[in-house]
């Protein structure tokens, strides 16, 4: 019986891994509008030997991170054929793999294939293939060499610039937008700095759909699901009740902003308790320009329009509001950021004290020459007077 149970759960694994491979490489009616362009599905199923080799057997020096589905190995494969290629030739990849004791890995698996294999756009990261083999799941995706903006905020020692903050702020939000404003739209679930990747030229893309879910459909607002996410990022109507929410996603955003313009991560247990949520912590400080001063980030060193910091500031205030109804949505998020982005920054020129000591003694060569002026005038009239 056990044996019976065995092929028979094998060959359901196999028929299984068809289908996949059927539906990521048929273009038939799979085609999809992006950014004005009409593109269809190109993955590669990779064999897990291919996989060995463009990671070197998954050595422990190409581990790029890990996560609650794996470890993420960075390979090379040819740009043309996808084939496994030297270090150093092709194409840079990376390559996810799941563990032996990740309790949803199949099920992230086929989440990732299932959106990032159906949708394109600038701001996801390109999923080149998947494998599924030996009872492990494995995903290919474009190489990010930029990493997360988490490690840029919270663990790099170079701060990021508020232009450049700004840039990574509206990348991310186009490709939240054009996940909620798809035909069928796609509720990204798991919104924080560790999945926003950043390529050479710092442009965002979101990355990791394990837990992404349809949206909801018959004029529903919402979808009843098992609650999974990052807490600190979650959005609290979804925390207590299940109800999942295009707008819960726009929470998760409102965190990130103030994760971008603090310095500080969203839950960090080493710090005082009343510091420990950094939404509970810093909300007060947002509605007024001079308490949002104090909690701007340091690495900044104030090298910032604060105009256009406060206008942030009131969107994050938006976004964090606790009923999804009275929150923007991803659009007009993207429109006030945009706006804020016009802000530019003027620095305030500090006079030398060369500088100001030459303005005085000017200032004073001035006063002496209007006195001179002002004595002759009243000499020449006496002048006038006595010769009349």
């Amino acid at each position: 019986m056990g044996n019976c149970l065995a092929n028979s759960d094998h060959d359901r694994k196999i028929q299984k891994r068809k289908k996949l491979q059927n539906n990521t490489s048929s273009t038939d009616g799979d085609e999809r509008r992006v950014g004005g362009k009409i593109v269809t599905p190109n993955m590669k199923m990779f064999t897990l030997d291919e996989l060995k080799s463009v990671t070197r057997n998954f050595r422990p020096d190409t581990v790029l991170g890990e996560g609650g589905f794996g470890r993420v190995f960075k390979g090379w494969i040819d740009k043309n054929t996808y084939k496994p290629s030297k270090v150093g030739v092709g194409i840079p990849v990376a390559v996810k793999k799941s563990s032996a004791d990740s309790v949803q890995g199949l099920q992230e698996w086929q989440s990732e294939v299932k959106f990032l294999g159906k949708f394109s756009h600038p701001n996801l990261v390109k999923l080149l293939g998947f494998c599924w083999e030996e009872d492990q799941f494995l995903l290919v995706y474009e190489y990010m060499q930029k990493g997360s903006l988490e490690g840029h905020l919270f663990k790099s020692p170079e701060p990021l610039s508020w232009e450049i903050r700004m840039k990574i702020a509206i990348g991310a939000a186009r490709g939240l937008e054009f996940l909620h404003t798809s035909d069928k739209s796609i509720i990204y679930r798991d919104f924080k700095s560790s999945n926003i990747l950043l390529d050479g030229d710092f442009n965002a893309k979101l990355s990791d759909f394990g837990l992404a879910k349809l949206g909801p459909v018959n004029g529903r607002s919402h979808v009843t699901t098992r609650i999974m996410g990052t807490y600190g990022y979650t959005a609290p109507e979804y925390m207590a009740t299940g109800h999942l929410y295009v707008k819960s996603d726009v929470y998760g955003f409102g965190v990130v902003l103030l994760e971008m313009l603090t310095g500080l991560i969203a839950l960090d247990t080493d710090r005082p308790t009343y510091e420990m949520n950094l939404v509970d912590f810093t909300k007060g400080y947002l509605h007024d320009k001079k308490k949002l001063k104090k909690i701007m980030d340091q690495r900044l060193d104030q090298q910032y329009p604060l105009a256009a910091a406060f206008l942030i500031a009131q969107l994050i205030l938006q976004c964090l509001e606790a009923d999804p109804k009275n929150r923007p949505s991803m659009e007009q998020v993207l429109q006030i950021l945009e706006k804020a982005q016009t802000i530019k920054f003027k620095p305030k020129v500090k006079k030398s004290r060369n500088a100001q000591q030459k303005n005085k003694r000017s200032k004073e060569h001035l006063t002496n020459d209007r006195c001179l002026t002002s004595h002759n005038n009243s000499i020449s009239e006496s002048q006038i007077h006595s010769l009349q």
